[in-house]
């Protein structure tokens, strides 16, 4: 942690909290700006706890009475916004080793007593209302913190692998997985009939659901990439899974094969954990605290197991003899559900696994078709608790194939030329997968509920904030 900065031209330069609190000495001069979050008063002193969102722990500020700033002090409220200027000092109270001793006081913003936050604990389900306030809370200050920090672990660690960042388009012509949930994007005005020759792209367009057909043609010229960005999906689904709007991290290797993107996937997801573990392990500690209390074993039992591989076939079987009564029946040839990805990593296997060579008939037209004809090189990462973290396959490198599996997907040969022209001139194996970057927040905060670990969740009739 940086080192409070001394004055260098006689003004006191701001000091983020974080810095402050891991101060290695007192200092004479220091000046803080942050949000109120309690106020008490005792005689002869008043005592503010402040925060400015660069650490779980606040600030304690001493003004006495008498001194210049105690008027001031006393008629805080929570929520409003202060300037303050003082010493930081030893603090003789348990839980803190430093304070400051106040000389002034500056309000910047007031605030009503009809601040919404006003107890120290609202439901997830109430903040969620207010989501533009709930980053003021311990719980969301905490959560955007560890985002923040796992989001630059994303980048450097494809950067210490010599993969090329790539922002792909977010407004598209093409359907990725082929399910058609989709937004349509237009410039034509409400009530006007639909006529997307005559719109702004002279064809249809949308918001993205992947980057990655994009993806795979720079790792086709640049061996490995990566994008890392927003995609929309049009699915009306209220489940604790879904939002209209999320982040993906989507890497692409050129000359790779299923195995390549089974140990890529594997090295990710402990990576950023242990990214969490590390770097955010205060903030980690508050979930662990207060919303799951395994969490710590559960996320010690990514860093320290090997992930369990297993195929499709295998794992369709252990699910039809496990006793278990699911909702939905497991059958081969039919997706696995949440629930039957949870017991075999949560039940079955108690640890991490990657289930692989899915049956062609549920997977998108460019997964590669396996030597079986029946299957293809896709996998799946399924964590405890979370289920699917991570979706991939080795790619269908063969135009002949890919052709025929666009045909068979009903969709058209025309509207992917340019991809096909990746197999056309200099094709080569490749494979890729995406991770749902508020997937892997849930995994290493405990959060079930994925509005809340996106700023601004977009789910079916929200759009408010």
């Amino acid at each position: 942690m940086a080192e409070p900065v001394p004055p260098s031209s006689g003004q006191t330069p701001r000091t983020r909290l974080a810095a402050l609190l891991n101060a290695s000495r007192p200092l004479e001069n220091v000046l803080v700006k942050g949000w109120v979050r309690t106020v008490r008063d005792q005689k002869g002193f008043s005592f503010l706890e402040i925060n400015d969102g660069s650490s779980l722990q606040n600030l304690q500020v001493i003004a006495e009475d008498g001194s210049a700033c105690y008027q001031t002090a006393i008629a805080l409220t929570t929520g409003c916004s202060v300037e303050v200027h003082g010493q930081l000092v030893a603090s003789p109270g348990k839980g803190q080793d430093w304070e400051v001793k106040a000389r002034e006081i500056l309000l910047i913003g007031d605030c009503p007593d009809t601040f919404p936050l006003q107890k120290k604990r609202h439901s997830d389900e109430y903040l969620r209302t207010i989501a533009h306030l709930r980053p003021r809370t311990n719980k969301f200050g905490a959560l955007f913190r560890i985002r923040s920090s796992l989001a630059l672990a994303v980048h450097n660690f494809f950067a210490d692998r010599g993969f090329v960042y790539v922002q792909t388009p977010i407004i598209t012509g093409s359907d990725c997985e082929g399910a058609g949930e989709m937004f349509t994007l237009t410039t034509q005005r409400k009530g006007e009939t639909l006529a997307p020759d005559k719109d702004f792209f002279g064809k249809a367009a949308y918001l993205t659901v992947s980057g990655q057909l994009e993806a795979e043609m720079f790792a086709c010229a640049l061996g490995s990439v990566y994008t890392f960005g927003p995609t929309f999906r049009a699915e009306n689904s209220n489940t604790s899974r879904h939002a209209a709007e999320f982040w993906m991290i989507e890497p692409e290797m050129a000359f790779a094969d299923l195995n390549d993107n089974m140990t890529l996937g594997e090295d990710l997801v402990r990576h950023l954990v242990s990214h969490a573990l590390d770097k955010c392990s205060e903030d980690v500690d508050l979930f662990a605290k207060f919303v799951d209390k395994t969490l710590r074993g559960a996320l010690d039992n990514i860093i320290n197991n090997d992930f369990v591989r297993m195929s499709y076939t295998e794992a369709v079987e252990v699910l039809q003899k496990s006793n278990q009564s699911f909702q939905y029946q497991p059958m081969w040839g039919k997706d696995l559900q949440t629930e039957h990805e949870r017991y075999i990593a949560e039940e079955y296997c108690k640890k991490p696994v990657i289930v692989y060579d899915y049956p062609a008939a549920i997977k998108p037209f460019y997964m590669r078709v396996n030597p079986d004809g029946k299957t293809v090189a896709a996998m799946d990462v399924l964590a405890p608790r979370i289920g699917e973290i991570i979706g991939g396959s080795q790619r269908e490198e063969r135009l002949n194939v890919l052709e025929s599996r666009i045909r068979e997907m009903g969709l058209s040969e025309e509207e992917y030329w340019w991809y096909l022209d990746s197999r056309r001139f200099g094709t080569t194996p490749h494979a890729g997968f995406g991770m749902g970057f508020e997937r892997v927040l849930m995994m290493v905060t405990g959060i079930s509920n994925i509005r809340d670990v996106i700023p601004f969740p977009r789910t079916p009739g929200n759009i408010e904030f």
